[in-house]
């Protein structure tokens, strides 16, 4: 997978208003950890997650992607007329249909021409609409576009501390395939990518790489028919321990077909920014492929797991931080529960 003229102009995120620590969680679940004699101060030891970010109740997907879009298309400085097309890729939607990328598109005045369309793959949804914009631009079909996303941790992060303190028979080993959902947030971002000829900035999006291991795919499953509260807020079980070797392991085979496919080495390789699942999670990552943690831009301590936004919410705040220099080659690695594995590299010269 290689582009030639295909750039990203801009990528912009939309930080949730409440901060809701982790401390805060354990203290609401202190019956349960009373009960099952659970030493305080897991939740953040185990997953390095100090807090995380909520909207308000009851906020819509589409309500905050519709502005982030906005933002986003303002901040490349492309006329709305040129977006060709609008994805909307997390996990969360409005409704199960029309598509929310519908009522986004209208709250952010694209084109009638604009292909109008949602796509869901765990949290590689923002990235698997990079590829399809990128595709379109670099076959001439499109001269822009934008891919969005939304994810409202709030519901799933509620609903599992409801049912943790329902459960009369509840276990130490039954705690666990809950432990996940405990540290998921909300956010969302916004990636602008565009033809060569309308871009100010030249940041190029080189190419990239994908692999599949979907004999995994029971590892991590979710969703409102898993849920057992009376205003069907979902509910997620995972295998933390055995999600995190399989997906690294996806990560170590999928690197050096990434590599050869963008023509970099390791060592050319400047920058990088990672799903943010958890610390141990990028830790060993990082040591999977051989990569300094300094070249890396860590936001899980702060804002949890935020789905298929985790990835490029940290590569909006660490460009606002000035974490890429002009020059700078950006390795975008996301891994998703499925499992599926996509790694895009970008030459940063803005």
């Amino acid at each position: 997978m290689r582009y030639q003229k295909v750039c990203i102009e801009s990528v912009v995120c939309t930080l949730p208003p409440h901060v809701v620590t982790s401390d805060e969680i354990e203290a609401r679940l202190l019956p349960v950890y009373e009960r099952l004699h659970l030493p305080v101060g897991r939740l953040e030891l185990m997953s390095g997650i100090r807090e995380r970010r909520f909207f308000d109740p009851g906020t819509l997907p589409g309500q905050i992607s519709g502005e982030t879009v906005r933002r986003a298309i303002e901040t490349s400085g492309i006329d709305a007329q040129y977006m060709g097309a609008l994805i909307h890729g997390s996990v969360c939607r409005d409704q199960m249909e029309p598509a929310t990328a519908c009522g986004v598109h209208h709250a952010a005045g694209l084109p009638s021409e604009a292909l109008v369309l949602d796509v869901s793959n765990a949290c590689l949804g923002l990235l698997n609409g990079v590829v399809m914009l990128a595709d379109m631009i670099e076959l001439g079909r499109i001269r822009a576009g934008v891919v969005v996303g939304t994810e409202i941790g709030r519901p799933l992060v509620e609903g599992t501390i409801e049912s943790l303190l329902k459960a009369p028979d509840l276990s130490r080993r039954d705690i666990k395939p809950a432990f996940a959902s405990l540290t998921i947030g909300s956010g969302s971002a916004a990636i602008v990518l565009c033809d060569e000829q309308l871009s100010r900035r030249g940041n190029r999006l080189c190419g990239g790489a994908y692999l599949a291991e979907t004999s995994h795919h029971r590892l991590c499953a979710g969703g409102v028919e898993m849920g057992t509260s009376s205003d069907n807020r979902p509910l997620m079980a995972t295998d933390s321990e055995a999600l995190l070797h399989a997906g690294i392991d996806i990560a170590r085979r999928t690197w050096p077909r990434f590599l050869d496919e963008v023509g970099w080495n390791k060592q050319g390789v400047q920058k990088t920014f990672t799903h943010q699942v958890g610390r141990a999670h990028r830790k060993l990552l990082l040591e999977s492929l051989d990569l300094d943690p300094v070249i890396d831009f860590p936001t899980v301590e702060f804002l949890g797991n935020t789905g298929a936004v985790a990835l490029p919410t940290a590569a909006a705040l660490g460009i606002e931080a000035g974490h890429l220099l002009p020059g700078d080659h950006v390795a975008m690695l996301g891994i998703g529960s499925g499992l599926n594995c996509l790694m895009l590299g970008m030459e940063w010269n803005s």
